[in-house]
């Protein structure tokens, strides 16, 4: 029995060298690494992050961009992977849920594992990569700011993410003071 993919997509076309002749190669960078993508363009970036990469953090919800599992940075913003075609993606930086952490765990994370945040975990990747960009922009983001993020969570830890993400700006401002005080 062969499987059947569960996405309407074709299959994914490996990465490949990019050609100078073509210009349907699509080069970008995920998670700091360069990458030239030359397979169908209009590929959502969700199936080449997932089947082509093996990146299984992002992950698939409903594939018309209502939910949120998909969430990943480009160019430091959030955006839904099932919506984004890979021809929308020349020249762009993409970050998942792998590539958000440094030397250490991104504060969201930390704070994620501090206030034990998921019941099923599905969902998570794609709240913290939307908190990401929220915090980049909001440094202290209050409660009406948190609630305007549109990921959805079926087991209802809204609470516990708010808190995480309250958390983790925190930890944010801790760290920065750390730096700060090094000579």
């Amino acid at each position: 029995m062969q499987a059947t993919p569960i996405h309407p997509a074709k299959p994914p076309v490996a990465p490949t060298a990019a050609k100078a002749d073509d210009d349907k190669t699509v080069p970008l960078r995920i998670n700091g690494r360069a990458y030239s993508f030359d397979g169908d363009e209009t590929m959502p970036l969700l199936w080449y992050l997932r089947d082509v990469l093996r990146l299984t953090g992002t992950k698939f919800g409903c594939g018309i961009g209502a939910c949120g599992a998909c969430t990943v940075l480009v160019d430091g913003k959030a955006q839904r992977a099932c919506l984004t075609p890979m021809k929308a993606l020349a020249k762009r930086e993409v970050t998942t849920i792998e590539g958000l952490a440094g030397s250490e765990p991104h504060p969201l994370q930390q704070a994620w594992v501090e206030i034990d945040v998921p019941q099923c975990g599905y969902c998570q990747a794609g709240q913290i990569i939307a908190a990401a960009d929220l915090l980049k922009r909001t440094p202290n983001p209050n409660d009406d700011e948190i609630g305007k993020i549109s990921n959805l969570c079926r087991c209802g830890t809204y609470p516990r993410i708010r808190k995480a993400i309250k958390r983790a700006a925190e930890i944010t401002r801790e760290r920065a003071a750390r730096e700060g005080g090094k000579s």
